[in-house]
């Protein structure tokens, strides 16, 4: 696509309608769109006559005359819908280009139903429109799935419109009926590609899209109606399938990454090969020598072929003739891809579909989707997430890791997110659900659903459905909670104190037994893990064996931070809270008080600073845990305490008494100079990883601590700020000092931090689960010690041999994978081609196991 010459105008929609030998239709739709509630300044309409070359072009221009919100655009030739449609965006002059069929009808709120979804996130680049059949009773398009082998197809074609469909989701692509994108977006990726003509080009675009990073949503508010005429048949059905072939093998080969499409692409032209075949039944062995029967037919030249099934081959011979330029283009999109095939895939729906009905064609479908292993590169796991946190607007540590995990894997996977607390928040890319507590019967649902499982705290603890499970389980034990119950029992008395103890250690010593992969925080974490698991022989040979690093058992996944950085929106603090001003420094304390935490030192030493620096306030975040499970602690009382009898509160120590909800505490973070931890040295802090730490380098904050833990010596060596010794009031004050008021070393703090930040975001901390769920599997030790192993036995019944490590594993992965498969064929079998379809494989199968015992 041409670079357009247009200035952009912040805030114009321009509607782009094609028209080619369907004046009438253009003329009706500009009618409607005078309809849309949308102000009239902010509305142009591109219409283009696009070489219709009858009597279209003088009936545009007597039906627009005079209409200042209708540019007519004229094009010598034809230039199909691509062309066209490129050409009108160039000619546009508003932020969003809307392309609108000429045979569509949209509803009053089409567009500003549309604009709305750009409004949630800057990289939503395109919308595509719920699009209705004339009477607006049954659905034409509210997405649409792609094929492995590059066709497209709409799901509920044709269904009733329901409440299934009003919800905003991503989507792969938008139909190009009714599609809304970001014009300087569309300049960006090139438009539509106008090699395709028509078919698919919608298809091709809203995959480039997603895979240079930007978002294609689905709007359920903005409705278009459509008629459909069926205006390529006129020219024949075999043009649109020559298109639709050509066009197909074009995406595939332009937008898969390089292992995907060296499986890929070879299929989807052997399986062209057999849709042709079978388009118009015709007998492919026709040429074979065992069939020549000596006639004179048998020398003719010639021999009839319907046009359907040539189309296919003239198809694939210009696919042939366009690889030149189409390399390039690949060249240049797998060069700036910002987005995985896995991570795309989701949106893909069902992909091993095959499109086409006949027993011919769905044997041939199966081959080759078999003999290229396309399921093994496009299987979506399902991934069972479970925590005991609340999920809502305000999420403590566990609850949000879960949820950004969720978020994660949900790019590659289905991924199910339960928890047994309150469930008030939703996402469009994975499922969240509530279960009770001890509710074996709901749980029972969820853990037959999943292929992984995955929890965190004392989820293992409170289901014998889990305990029982033999699926692939990953315990996240970034929390040693029987550490962090030294400190947090203490103050129970010495019986209620050792038996909380000895309960989370027995919980967790539940865990690493039975989970067949453990995410810890940091490599100090993961040392001490590996003692623990050694301590109940979990590093064993059969481990060892299978990695000696250990890698595959334990691997680090810290807390992580947003990649996107923080923006204010809001005030929070400074001017919103009474006594704090808008030229005081702010110091934050990030979370929740917990008696690990030495808060008390950090009062006396604001106490101290205040003497001579009376502008510095320091404001506690959050006291009150959204998690009801978890009760507030004895230091917040005491610091509270503190505070008053030194009169620092409300003039230099500020309490919320609530907790900050998620999505609104960077307006809190932003507004702070400093951020703050500190606690006390002891055990607890030699293990723990402080996760209110990574939101102060999210929101660029030079940091003051005490030192003992990960992130103190992280603050240390990298120059994040200041680390201290514990209960050092003079030394604790020195530092918030020096972060400040002290231009120089608070400008090297923000510089390291900047630079360090980059190693903790989420898509760097997850990547080790990220990788695991790619490929998940049982421990060794685990499947070696369930394992019945079979025997070698001779005459009389005696074992010959014993069975060795190799064998045993080679029965677990036939176990394993060739149940898995059989399950999946006779499922495709039995939806796609039925009863009959089913049992002709499964007899096909009988006798081929027959004959290789024979």
């Amino acid at each position: 696509m041409k670079e357009s010459s247009v200035v952009r105008e912040s805030g114009v929609v321009s509607v782009v309608v094609v028209n080619y030998r369907g004046a009438d239709d253009t003329i009706e739709c500009v009618r409607q769109l005078g309809d849309v509630d949308w102000p009239a300044t902010d509305l142009e309409i591109v219409v283009v006559e696009n070489g219709s070359g009858d009597d279209s072009l003088a009936r545009l221009r007597a039906a627009f005359a005079g209409d200042a919100r209708v540019k007519l655009v004229e094009s010598a030739e034809n230039l199909g819908f691509a062309g066209g449609s490129n050409l009108g965006a160039r000619s546009a002059r508003g932020e969003f280009v809307a392309f609108l069929n000429s045979d569509a009808k949209p509803a009053p709120g089409w567009i500003r139903g549309a604009v709305v979804q750009f409004e949630t996130s800057p990289a939503v680049a395109a919308v595509g429109s719920k699009v209705l059949d004339w009477e607006g009773k049954v659905v034409d398009f509210v997405g649409g799935s792609l094929t492995w082998f590059g066709m497209g197809y709409k799901d509920h074609e044709n269904q009733p419109d329901d409440e299934r469909f009003q919800a905003p989701r991503d989507i792969l692509y938008g139909t190009g009926s009714a599609l809304f994108v970001r014009a300087a977006t569309f300049e960006e990726v090139g438009g539509f590609d106008e090699r395709f003509f028509m078919f698919y080009e919608d298809v091709d675009l809203g995959w480039r899209l997603n895979l240079l990073g930007h978002r294609v949503r689905f709007a359920p508010e903005s409705v278009v109606f459509h008629k459909h005429h069926a205006s390529m048949r006129s020219f024949g059905p075999y043009r649109e399938s020559y298109l639709l072939e050509r066009n197909a093998l074009a995406t595939l080969y332009k937008n898969l990454g390089a292992e995907n499409l060296a499986r890929f692409l070879p299929g989807a032209m052997a399986l062209l090969a057999r849709r042709a075949v079978a388009k118009s039944d015709l007998d492919s062995q026709l040429f074979d020598i065992r069939r020549f029967s000596g006639g004179a037919d048998e020398f003719d030249e010639t021999t009839p072929v319907a046009k359907e099934s040539l189309a296919g081959l003239f198809a694939l011979d210009q696919f042939v003739e366009e690889l030149e330029s189409l390399s390039v283009t690949r060249d240049d999109i797998q060069g700036r891809r910002r987005r995985t095939d896995a991570e795309l895939f989701r949106l893909f729906g069902n992909m091993i579909h095959p499109l086409l009905g006949g027993s011919s064609y769905l044997s041939g479908f199966r081959a080759v989707v078999d003999a290229f292993e396309i399921e093994s590169s496009t299987d979506r796991r399902r991934i069972l997430v479970i925590t005991g946190d609340s999920l809502g607007e305000k999420m403590a540590g566990p609850g949000l890791r879960a949820w950004k995990i969720s978020e994660a894997l949900s790019a590659e996977h289905d991924v199910r997110l339960i928890t047994w607390n309150a469930a008030n928040r939703f996402s469009d890319r994975f499922e969240v659900e509530h279960v009770q507590l001890q509710n074996e019967r709901q749980m029972k649902v969820h853990e037959q659903w999943a292929d992984v499982i995955f929890f965190q705290g004392y989820a293992l603890h409170h289901f014998t459905t889990l305990q029982k499970s033999e699926k692939i389980v990953v315990a996240d034990i970034y929390d040693p909670m029987h550490l962090e119950q030294l400190e947090q029992g203490r103050e129970f008395g010495t019986e209620r104190w050792t038996n909380i103890v000895r309960s989370a250690t027995e919980v967790l010593n539940q865990q690493l037994a039975r989970a067949d992969f453990f995410l810890c925080a940091s490599e100090r974490q993961r040392l001490f893990w590996l003692g623990q698991l050694a301590a109940l022989g979990r590093i064993n040979p059969a481990n060892y064996a299978a990695d000696d690093s250990l890698d595959e058992l334990i691997s680090i996944a810290p807390f992580g931070l947003d990649s996107t950085p923080p923006r204010h929106t809001r005030d929070a603090i400074r001017g919103v809270v009474p006594g704090i001003g808008k030229a005081d420094k702010v110091i934050i304390w990030g979370g929740g008080i917990y008696n690990w935490f030495d808060t008390l030192t950090l009062v006396r030493a604001v106490g101290k600073l205040a003497e001579t620096r009376r502008n510095v306030r320091l404001f506690f975040m959050g006291t009150a845990h959204p998690n009801p499970d978890v009760p507030e602690m004895a230091v917040v009382q005491k610091t509270r305490q503190l505070a008053a009898e030194l009169g620092l509160t409300g003039t230099h120590v500020f309490f919320n008494d609530s907790w900050v909800d998620l999505d609104d505490r960077q307006n809190y973070l932003l507004e702070a100079d400093v951020g703050v931890s500190t606690h006390f040295d002891h055990i607890e802090t030699t293990f723990s990883f402080r996760t209110r730490i990574l939101d102060y380098l999210w929101a660029g904050l030079p940091i003051v601590t005490t030192g003992g833990d990960s992130f103190g010596d992280l603050v240390e060596k990298e120059g994040l700020g200041v680390s201290v010794a514990e209960r050092d009031v003079d030394a604790l004050a020195e530092a918030l000092e020096r972060m400040l008021y002290e231009a120089p070393a608070r400008k090297a703090a923000v510089a390291a931090v900047a630079r360090v930040r980059e190693e903790f975001t989420w898509e760097r901390t997850l990547a080790p689960l990220v990788a695991f769920c790619r490929d998940p599997h049982p421990a060794a030790d685990r499947v070696l010690g369930s394992l019945s192993a079979p025997l070698e036995l001779g005459a009389g019944g005696r074992r010959t041999r014993p069975v060795t490590t190799e064998e045993k594993f080679q029965a677990i992965s036939t176990r394993r994978h060739g149940l898995r498969r059989d399950v999946a064929l006779a499922r495709h079998y039995l939806t796609n081609g039925g009863l009959g379809s089913l049992g002709g494989k499964i007899r096909s199968r009988l006798a081929y196991r027959k004959a290789g015992k024979a």
